[in-house]
């Protein structure tokens, strides 16, 4: 028998996987953005400290890198600009463009900000370690694009 789902109830045993994943998500991105408010970061610019550790890059190679718009970019980055993480400068080749680079405050920022042992203690709380493998296998399934999408 096919269990039925009630959306409308405030019992999350009761909700389609698809609620489930994304309350899910919100709540596990309040509680990283409360986390990562230490060092005045949120989700979407950890990954900008990340990308950018690794070199600097140019705001569109960023928003690629990071998977969102050169709008969304040029909004985060400004904000870690006035925060000292990131600095732009004009490409040396050409003076239309800017590159995108990590500071020495913000290189100090994501070592401590980005430390594993409190993000995933976040999300896997109350969990054991063979239920947390099993959260990362599915994760890892549902997370994949989708063959025809051509992401993958």
């Amino acid at each position: 028998m096919e269990q039925e789902f009630d959306p409308a109830s405030t019992d999350p045993a009761q909700w389609p996987a698809g609620r489930l994943l994304s309350a899910a998500s919100r709540r596990v991105e309040r509680d990283w953005n409360a986390h990562l408010a230490a060092w005045d970061l949120n989700h979407a610019s950890l990954p900008v400290l990340v990308h950018l550790s690794r070199a600097p890059l140019s705001q569109r190679q960023l928003a690629a890198a990071c998977g969102v718009t050169e709008q969304t970019t040029s909004r985060v980055v400004a904000r870690m600009e006035r925060t000292g993480y990131v600095t732009r400068t004009p490409h040396p080749g050409d003076r239309r463009q800017l590159v995108l680079s990590i500071t020495d405050a913000g290189r100090a920022a994501l070592a401590v900000a980005s430390d594993l042992e409190p993000a995933e203690a976040m999300v896997t709380r109350g969990l054991t370690a063979d239920e947390v493998a099993e959260l990362r296998r599915l994760l890892i399934l549902v997370a994949r694009p989708a063959p025809d999408s051509g992401l993958a």
